[in-house]
């Protein structure tokens, strides 16, 4: 997202703005005979900023939505009570289940062990909060039948009918 500092400004105002965006925040700065431009990589000034849509841009956005969904969280409350009304399950009923599973031994392609932790996910039912980009979070619901889109649009609506959708 650029910024735009307008004329006229002082010096110090100008000052600041290139310490406040190119220094700190490393944005390219461009002037022009109306204004001072503060702008991403993937953006250009033509009369005015336009989005180039390159891959770096489109690379940079997915990283940005990525970093936004994985902050995306509920309560504990939330999350085990959703659970419950798409599944009939709760966290017990989950600590059972990750027992099975690991008693089937589960190997990944490589041949590696992906065996979940009990112990940790334990520690991680117990606490408050709930955030999407926990690892946890993906491995219990592939073992629910949930994609990532599912838990995705769960975290986001907080609606457990998100997690009743059948995959296509």
């Amino acid at each position: 997202m650029s910024y735009k500092l307008e004329k006229p400004y002082t010096d110090e105002e100008r000052a600041n703005f290139i310490v406040e965006y190119n220094h700190n925040k490393g944005l390219t700065i461009k002037e022009t005979s109306t204004a001072l431009y503060a702008l991403e990589a993937w953006e250009k000034l033509e009369g005015e900023v336009v989005i180039d849509n390159t891959e770096e841009y489109q690379q940079e956005q997915a990283q940005k939505e990525a970093e936004r969904i994985a902050m995306l969280n509920l309560t504990a409350a939330d999350v085990e009570r959703a659970i419950y009304k798409a599944k009939g399950m709760d966290f017990d009923d989950i600590v059972e289940l990750v027992e099975q599973y690991n008693q089937t031994d589960p190997m990944s392609e490589t041949g590696e062990s992906t065996s979940i932790d009990i112990k940790a996910l334990k520690i991680e039912l117990k606490a408050n909060n709930f955030y999407r980009g926990n690892p946890y979070i993906d491995m219990v619901g592939t073992l629910l039948g949930l994609s990532k889109e599912q838990l995705d649009e769960f975290f986001e609506t907080n609606d457990y009918t998100k997690l009743l959708a059948e995959e296509d």
